[in-house]
């Protein structure tokens, strides 16, 4: 949990729409409560401050309260106040995100691995093989740079890069203002690639349908029981990089009985983004999940 692990730090998130170069920075100044934020939409700033209500814009401000102990660290209570608070405000602004994607028949989906398990390169794959039947478009979470973003837009769905600074998970609210940038059309899909790390993005919802785990095979097949609140969190577990099977010690039908363990409702797909070894289910999966988003509109 942040409180814990102490990401956010003083850097602010940064947005870059990286179609139009504007970049846009959402400031979490930890030791001042004058708010003075650069948001590139109008916001109606109305501060209870009582801490017990949601503040009336769009952003989640509970990190500052996490963080504004000057220099004394709180009792394990307060400290578990604190954090329950911040999931509560995040999750409050979570169902706002998902109302908004529910109401335009958007399929929303949070993408999380361990850094280098090939999300940006499944993307890729995926945007260019089904870009004339499906419209993708991505945010793409990472601690720095736009490499990976200029990379999804490369191949050629528009993106948005959100720069969490020192954070170590995108939140809900850094999702609402990348969808003010990227405005995703009704129907679409809104690919949410999450920054590289299996625990803190278990714990926050960013309003997405369905998180999506994906395992490298060069990882260990025990991942899932040494994050199990990730993998009970996923509705779908991809197996990637399989062409390397035979030159890792990976046991795939351990780690799909480890998933399966610590969450029994899991479904497993396995592939490789390089070759395109199973692909088909993955483009199967993504088909079915668009079409019970459009079917749920009329239901």
């Amino acid at each position: 949990m942040c409180g814990h692990c102490g990401c956010g730090g003083e850097a602010g998130t940064t947005v870059l729409n990286l179609e139009t170069g504007k970049e846009t920075v959402m400031r979490r100044d930890l030791h001042n409560h004058s708010h003075d934020h650069d948001h590139a939409a109008d916001h109606d700033h109305q501060h209870a401050h009582d801490h017990g209500q949601s503040h009336s814009h769009g952003h989640d401000h509970a990190h500052d309260d996490a963080h504004h102990h000057h220099g004394h660290a709180p009792a394990d209570g307060a400290l578990v106040e604190l954090e329950t608070r911040i999931l509560a405000k995040n999750d409050a602004l979570a169902e706002k995100n998902r109302a908004w994607f529910r109401g335009r028949e958007i399929l929303a989906l949070n993408l999380v691995s361990s850094p280098g398990a090939g999300k940006t390169s499944l993307l890729e794959r995926t945007i260019r093989d089904l870009s004339r039947e499906l419209r993708i478009y991505v945010i793409e979470g990472d601690q720095a740079t736009a490499v990976d973003g200029e990379r999804i837009r490369a191949a050629g769905a528009p993106a948005v890069q959100v720069n969490t600074g020192s954070g170590c998970h995108l939140e809900a609210d850094m999702v609402a203002r990348g969808l003010q940038e990227l405005r995703p059309s009704a129907g679409s899909v809104v690919m949410i690639e999450n920054v590289g790390n299996l625990v803190c993005p278990a714990l926050f919802d960013l309003g997405e349908r369905a998180k999506v785990v994906i395992l490298s095979v060069t990882e260990g097949d025990d991942k899932p029981l040494k994050y199990p609140h990730m993998f009970r969190a996923a509705s779908l577990m991809i197996l990637n990089k399989i062409d390397l099977m035979p030159h890792v010690d990976f046991d795939a039908s351990r780690a799909i009985m480890n998933a399966v363990r610590v969450n029994p409702a899991i479904t497993t797909l396995e592939l490789s983004a390089r070759t395109g070894e199973g692909l088909g289910g993955w483009y199967a999966w993504l088909r079915r999940e668009a079409a019970s988003v459009r079917d749920a509109a009329f239901t």
